[in-house]
Formats: C-alpha cells, sequence, structure tokens
C-alpha cells in the first residue's frame, strides 16, 4: 500500500484494519504513516520523509523520492505482493503504477487522483495501469466509465472516522478554552510549507476578529507536526493548540479559517461555516493556473457543485479580505444558517458509512 500523505496515511488505515480483521494473515507494507502502522502495516518509508508539495518543492526533493521508487521497485521483484493499493498522491503513484504492471501484479488505486480537476489525459493511461478504481464521490463514477475502466463509489472514508469524543465542556476544560465565548477555529494544514504561506495571515486575521467578537481562537494540529514547531516560529499569543482532538474543534467551532484540502470536507461534516484558504508560492501556483479545470478549488464547493463556502486563493487571501468577509457573514444569521443548510447537503452526497470495509473486501477478493 502506498499512502504518501496524512488524509492518505488516515483513510488507509481504515484498509489496513479491515484486511486484518477479515484476513489475519495478510500481510500488508509499504508507505504510510503511524495510523497505518498501528492497524498493522509493516512502514518501508514514512510519510514524514514525505511532506512537501509543489512543482519547485517536489523538484529540489527527486532524490528522495527516487530513492524510494527503487526501493519499492525492488520490493515488488523480491516479494512479488498479490495486490497494490495506491492511495491517492498521483504524482508518484501513477508512475509507481507503471512498474507494478511490468511485474504482472494487480493494481488497486483507492481515492482518485483529482484529474476532473486538472490532468484529465491521466484518466486514458489508467486504463492500462489500474484493475479497479475504487472513487470516493460519485461524480467520479462517469469519467472513468467512459474511459473502459473498471470503477465502484465506495462511499467516503470520512464518514466512518469522524468522531468528536468531547462535549462542549470537557473540549474546553481540556484546551484551556471558556466555555461561555464562542470558539475561531483555525486549520492551517499538515505540511509545513504550506503553514509558512498560509498561517501567519490566517492568525493575525483571527486576532483582529477575535478583539471585536470576544471569540477564543484555536489551532488544530496535525498529528505529523509538533506543537513546539508552532509555539517557536509563531506568536500565538492566547490562541491555544490542539492536538490529537482536530474533530471535536470543528465540531465546537462558531466559525472556522480552513486551508484547502481534505480539511474543508471534514468541517463541513460538522456543519460548521467556515472560509478556505489557500496560497503558495508564486510559481507553484501560475503553473497551476495553466492546469487546473475547476473554478473552485475547495474540496467543500466542487462536491457541492457551487461554491457555497467563500475562498481566498493567492493574493486574495489578504488579512483584510478575510477580516471584512467574516465580519459580514458573522453578523448574518440567515446567511450563516444557509452556509449550514447548504453543508449539510454536502455530507449527504458522500454516501455511507463502511468505505474501509467495501475497499478490503475488493482488495481480497482481487488478491
Amino acid at each position: 500500500m502506498i499512502a504518501g500523505e496524512a488524509s492518505g496515511d488516515l483513510h488507509g488505515s481504515g484498509v489496513v484494519r479491515e484486511l486484518k480483521r477479515k484476513q489475519p494473515g495478510v500481510e500488508v507494507y509499504g508507505v504510510g504513516g503511524e495510523k497505518m502502522k498501528r492497524e498493522g502495516m509493516s512502514l518501508v518509508y514514512d510519510i514524514r520523509e514525505l511532506g512537501f508539495m509543489g512543482f519547485i518543492e517536489v523538484l529540489r526533493h527527486l532524490p528522495v523520492i527516487r530513492a524510494m521508487e527503487k526501493t519499492l521497485e525492488h520490493l515488488l521483484r523480491l516479494k512479488r505482493p498479490d495486490v497494490v493499493v495506491l492511495i491517492d498522491y498521483p504524482g508518484f503513484n501513477l508512475r509507481f503504477a507503471k512498474m507494478v504492471k511490468q511485474q504482472g501484479i494487480k493494481v488497486v488505486y483507492y481515492i482518485s487522483p483529482q484529474v476532473w480537476a486538472w490532468h484529465r489525459s491521466r484518466v486514458k493511461a489508467m486504463r492500462s495501469l489500474v484493475d479497479k478504481m475504487l472513487v470516493i464521490f460519485p461524480f467520479e463514477v462517469d469519467l472513468y466509465q467512459k474511459e473502459g475502466i473498471d470503477v465502484e463509489f465506495v462511499g467516503h472514508p470520512l464518514l466512518e472516522v469522524l468522531d468528536a469524543g468531547l462535549d462542549r465542556k470537557n473540549f474546553c476544560k481540556r484546551y484551556g478554552l471558556d466555555p461561555e465565548k464562542q470558539i475561531l477555529g483555525l486549520l492551517p494544514g499538515s505540511r509545513k510549507q504550506e503553514i509558512e504561506h498560509i498561517f501567519p495571515t490566517m492568525l493575525t486575521a483571527a486576532k483582529l476578529l477575535a478583539a471585536e467578537t470576544g471569540a477564543e481562537i484555536a489551532v488544530g494540529v496535525a498529528p505529523t507536526l509538533e506543537e513546539q514547531y508552532l509555539q517557536t516560529l509563531y506568536n500565538l499569543g492566547s490562541a491555544r493548540l490542539v492536538k490529537g482532538a482536530t474533530y471535536d474543534l470543528m465540531m465546537h467551532s462558531h466559525f472556522a479559517l480552513v486551508t484547502s484540502g481534505t480539511a474543508t470536507l471534514e468541517t463541513a461534516c460538522f456543519g460548521t461555516p467556515m472560509f478556505v484558504i489557500y496560497r503558495t508560492s508564486w510559481i507553484t501556483y501560475l503553473l497551476g493556473r495553466m492546469l487546473v479545470r475547476v473554478k473552485n478549488i475547495g474540496l467543500v464547493n466542487i462536491v457541492a457543485g457551487r461554491q457555497i463556502v467563500p475562498e481566498f486563493v493567492q493574493h486574495r487571501a489578504t488579512v483584510g479580505k478575510l477580516v471584512r468577509t467574516a465580519r459580514r457573514l458573522l453578523s448574518d444569521a440567515p446567511a450563516m444558517e444557509r452556509m449550514k443548510s447548504d453543508l449539510s447537503k454536502v455530507r449527504s452526497m458522500l454516501g455511507s458509512p463502511g468505505a474501509s470495509e467495501r475497499v478490503a473486501e475488493r482488495v481480497l477478493g482481487m488478491a
């Protein structure tokens, strides 16, 4: 199994768990993180070694990528797995799929590359590389069926992990928050690179909003990050760091500023109003603009089929724009309720819980 980032580790861990439950003797190894390891996968590479993104950044880390490719190619020949399961991470996984097929080994691709957003030409290439495509959004089925690829919608794995275990009182007590005040949640992402571009603006805007509204600021810390990293580099002020309870933060926040990615969909599932924010290097952004084919970049808006939460991308992601727009939204109760209603509809579009079990069944069937 190959999962190259935190969300892939999360969703892959559910598949590992179900594989082990259904077939206790199954051997699972590959690239992932602590969650997959905890469920019984042997890590060949840890995702903490792969925390980079963007065109320029990938070029800079090519030696690491090449070394991983060589190691995994050697393992294919040495261990001859029955099935290789690729989880998202298309830049690497689609190249690796070619090596796998050359060895005559079956390929299951779980969580489709976002070919509907860019690189649509990849779909044709995937026909010869993928034996089974397991997708998590219903609109992806038609895209692959048109190219004659065996595809199945298995539902979104988020629906089986969205567990906020703390009620508001205990959540606030654990993280030093006043339960009588509203919570302004910040979700700056899991990669240091994106945090450096986005978090300073996000934090400054949140401080201004908190000063106006009396809200408390809480920052969700990804499992791949150390709290000390944020404490050392950024002037957090009275903002509290929340690690190990991100879903509780999403649920109990009155409003959230969220870095574009899976977190926008997770926050949507809790019905919490939000803004989507994204900023990267200008070279990466300009190259992306030439390739991306969708109007919106936030997954929550893509699934909805329209913009239901505002997006602040690159030059629009400024403190002034964030504060002015948030001020208007937070003072407009009907607009907040409309956004909550739209977010509840997004959750209903993600299918039913049990994606991990369905994936495990398909993988074992192919083995």
